[in-house]
């Protein structure tokens, strides 16, 4: 072997070792970061309730304590949002900024994963090479970045410690794979922000129910048919009335919660449910309900009652409709407006 021959695999030897080790430092500064951001679960999630504000949450039913009204007054109302981005209000944002652009095709398999955090949903936002944000990815486009926007509260409880660590583990295991970087909030901040904002919703959550009470078992295809001449349309396994506006006001269901369209078997109640933070504000909303439940109930022979099974007293949906108002005006205060895509996924 000659003289340049071994100067040769000397210098080899000297280029791998130097790459190894830039290797290795780069690798140790990524997990360093890493750890740093990544949540501190304080409690294993098999001994302790991790959703403490959902037991303050009301049942339906009607009426507001003084306790809530007190809470919704002095709370701060949230900001109104464009739909084409984040709800820095509601949603607590996970930035994946890519090395280069990505095609949506391969960017769709990706995020899949990311859709959702236990029992809160995430909102994926795709930035192009524009700098245009989007719900919507286009499989031929291209894009150079992905906001998770994370939901703080919903019917569930707050976010907890535990779904947010595994969106955030979830997004670092998509950021390491990619070599990417990712940015986000501190575990901290999100579980007081998502516990703000379970405190204002539990103190402005109400539904009110109907039941249809049938004098014998009925067959459910009778039943959904004379609903449906009346204008009701499927929804999910329910029925649905909607309004003028094409937007749910209340929903026909099976008082035993099976879906409609689960077999032929029979039925002897139904529940009408006028959800109040996710249906449009209606000074009439529950004397409609009323009156619909009146006449359906005159079409399958059923008896139309409370959802205490005491019959409704002459007049009583004036009452009810005004308190109603006064709900809708403390969640339109608060930035909650009923029906609303914010209120739709925090009141879900």
């Amino acid at each position: 072997m000659s003289e340049l021959q071994i100067y040769l695999i000397i210098v080899g030897a000297v280029v791998i070792l130097l790459l190894l080790g830039f290797n290795w430092w780069q690798d140790r500064r990524v997990r360093r970061r890493m750890q740093a951001n990544m949540p501190v679960i304080e409690q294993d999630p098999l001994l302790g309730d991790s959703s403490a504000h959902s037991a303050s949450r009301m049942e339906p039913g009607l009426g507001l304590s003084q306790a809530s009204a007190n809470a919704v007054e002095n709370s701060h109302p949230l900001t109104a949002v464009d739909q084409e981005e984040a709800d820095q209000s509601s949603e607590v944002v996970i930035e994946i900024a890519f090395q280069g652009p990505m095609t949506g095709l391969d960017l769709l398999q990706l995020v899949q994963p990311l859709r959702t955090a236990g029992r809160k949903t995430v909102r994926v936002f795709a930035q192009d090479t524009e700098g245009q944000l989007s719900l919507t990815i286009d499989p031929v486009a291209s894009y150079v970045s992905v906001q998770l926007a994370v939901l703080l509260a919903n019917r569930s409880g707050p976010l907890s410690a535990i779904e947010w660590s595994q969106i955030w583990n979830r997004a670092h295991s998509l950021a390491d794979q990619l070599e990417c970087t990712i940015e986000g909030p501190d575990q901290q901040t999100v579980l007081e922000m998502a516990s703000r904002l379970d405190d204002l919703c539990a103190g402005l959550d109400m539904q009110v129910g109907l039941t249809l009470l049938l004098g014998s078992t009925r067959p459910v295809q009778d039943v959904t048919a004379a609903a449906r001449t009346m204008g009701f349309v499927s929804m999910d396994g329910r029925l649905a009335w909607l309004g003028d506006h094409g937007m749910v006001c209340f929903t026909l269901s099976r008082a035993d919660a099976a879906s409609f369209d689960a077999g032929m078997a029979g039925v002897d109640r139904l529940s009408l449910l006028l959800d109040v933070p996710s249906s449009p504000a209606d000074p009439r909303a529950f004397g409609r309900m009323v009156d619909v439940g009146v006449e359906l109930g005159q079409r399958i022979g059923a008896e139309l009652v409370d959802d205490q099974g005491r019959p409704l007293q002459a007049g009583a949906e004036v009452a009810i409709d005004e308190r109603l108002q006064v709900l809708c005006s403390q969640l339109e205060a608060a930035g909650l407006q009923a029906a609303s895509p914010r209120a739709r996924r925090v009141f879900a």
